[in-house]
């Protein structure tokens, strides 16, 4: 009998090659054969837009900007990978600071965590760089190409062979800006001017990061587009654990809008709101219903609340079927401010931010640790001296080189450096200077040890105490 139902199931299906028939967009980018739904997005521009706009260009100008900044005489950001060091806001993060670069990036991660929790995806609709630079750059350019400025959507005219080495000249110049950029952020603006004024053959290697780098914003732009927010990032499906159901989203309310039907409504009907006129799904750069509730897909971009708006306002219902609410407001209940992960986070943050201030502000120019090396604990003499070896661990952390000088606060201990040219360091340099110690016996007697204090100093008065816990005879 099982097998009878089957049989008769894969008749109903075409082909008989799956028992259910697929959805019509199998993805929002995906057509229900497989094929690619490329989305041409029409263009509402209501007052969500326009403040998204005013964001979109200051962040552009910022983007740009930001590299070529400096604090102190040091980039605002430099992420400097093959130099194995990070500045940010001015301060230079080395490989020895694990700590302080694990608490910025716990500090980073739940800033991201609670601005979800309260504000949804706030950063992929409004700040994102890939949204920015695709809403309000490329897209626009594909507009101006296919005749269809300030209004969007499938193109009005053919796009000539002319037309379309024109277009891609154009991506070709601002990606490779846009490229350049980007790796203003990873190498130093000075190096990258040479790269960018000398032939490629003085520096192959740098060449082909940058030819890689705009090939790689080409295929974004030109197209993997939208679905690198669908498919690639990350975000939008960690998004289910960070929001709950009285976080600020983009939302559609079922409860005044259902039941849809089209056209006027008049009363006593029973319709909702909704007038079932699509405009919220045409507009959609992603190309979802809102109206489904909320999805993985959603960047918060506000385009069907403004669309929604103009229909509402046509046929004469109040605005806000589509608005930023939560879950918990549309279906009647109360908002609270103050609940779990409102508090929990800022805490958690709180913690964090301390924690990063109190362990830059202890940060000194240099960092200076003493290592005990292998072999023989102590040395003793016939004069009734003893001595230690030790290495120290140097690094300069300041942007210019540095002499350092090492001296002993006890009188009857003599700190003899071994190697006086590693105590001259250039910037981020870090060395190990090997060190012999000389004491009196008799100061270990009993114990077996002493602790010593000890300074070191640099030129720019940096100054930072250190201890050798010396062994000698009980």
């Amino acid at each position: 009998m099982e097998d009878l139902n089957r049989t008769e199931m894969n008749k109903t299906v075409p082909g008989n090659d799956a028992l259910l028939d697929a959805p019509e967009h199998v993805l929002s980018t995906m057509e229900r054969d497989g094929s690619r739904r490329w989305l041409r997005p029409r263009l509402s521009m209501g007052a969500w837009w326009q403040r998204r706009r005013i964001v979109a260009y200051l962040l552009m100008v910022v983007f740009v900007l930001v590299p070529h900044l400096r604090i102190g005489g040091k980039p605002v950001i430099l992420l400097d990978i093959a130099g194995r060091e990070f500045t940010i806001l001015g301060r230079t993060f080395l490989p020895t600071d694990t700590l302080l670069l694990a608490l910025l990036m716990l500090t980073v991660f739940v800033s991201i965590v609670l601005v979800t929790a309260i504000a949804g995806r706030a950063w992929c609709g409004w700040a994102c760089p890939q949204t920015v630079y695709m809403e309000f750059l490329f897209r626009p350019i594909d507009r101006l190409f296919e005749g269809t400025v300030g209004k969007g959507g499938k193109a009005k005219r053919s796009v000539s062979f002319p037309l379309q080495i024109a277009r891609f000249a154009v991506y070709v110049l601002l990606c490779g800006f846009l490229a350049h950029t980007f790796l203003a952020y990873f190498v130093r603006t000075d190096q990258l001017k040479e790269w960018v004024t000398s032939s490629p053959i003085e520096h192959p290697v740098a060449f082909v990061v940058m030819a890689a780098t705009l090939g790689l914003m080409l295929f974004d732009f030109m197209f993997f587009r939208e679905q690198l927010c669908l498919i690639a990032c990350p975000y939008g499906r960690f998004q289910s654990v960070m929001l709950d159901e009285q976080s600020l989203i983009v939302a559609y309310d079922h409860v005044r809008g259902e039941p849809r039907k089209r056209g006027k409504h008049t009363s006593g009907d029973g319709a909702g709101d909704c007038v079932d006129c699509n405009q919220c799904v045409v507009v959609c750069p992603t190309g979802i219903d809102i109206r489904n509730g909320l999805q993985m897909e959603c960047v918060n971009c506000t385009q069907c609340i403004d669309a929604c708006d103009v229909v509402m306002e046509r046929v004469g219902s109040p605005k806000g079927l589509i608005r930023y609410s939560s879950q918990d407001s549309i279906a009647g209940k109360a908002m609270k401010m103050f609940r779990a992960r409102t508090i929990v986070y800022p805490l958690i943050l709180l913690l964090l931010m301390s924690g990063l201030v109190f362990a830059i502000s202890t940060k000194s120019g240099f960092d200076a640790r003493i290592i005990r090396p292998g072999g023989a604990p102590f040395t003793m003499y016939p004069d009734g001296t003893a001595s230690n070896e030790f290495r120290i661990r140097l690094v300069n952390r300041t942007s210019e080189p540095q002499k350092y000088g090492l001296v002993s606060e006890s009188d009857d201990v003599t700190i003899e450096v071994l190697d006086e040219d590693k105590m001259s360091l250039e910037p981020g340099q870090s060395v190990l200077v090997p060190v012999h110690v000389t004491f009196k016996g008799s100061m270990t007697r009993g114990s077996g040890r002493k602790v010593v204090p000890a300074t070191i100093s640099d030129k720019s008065d940096n100054v930072r105490e250190v201890e050798f816990s010396l062994l000698g005879p009980r």
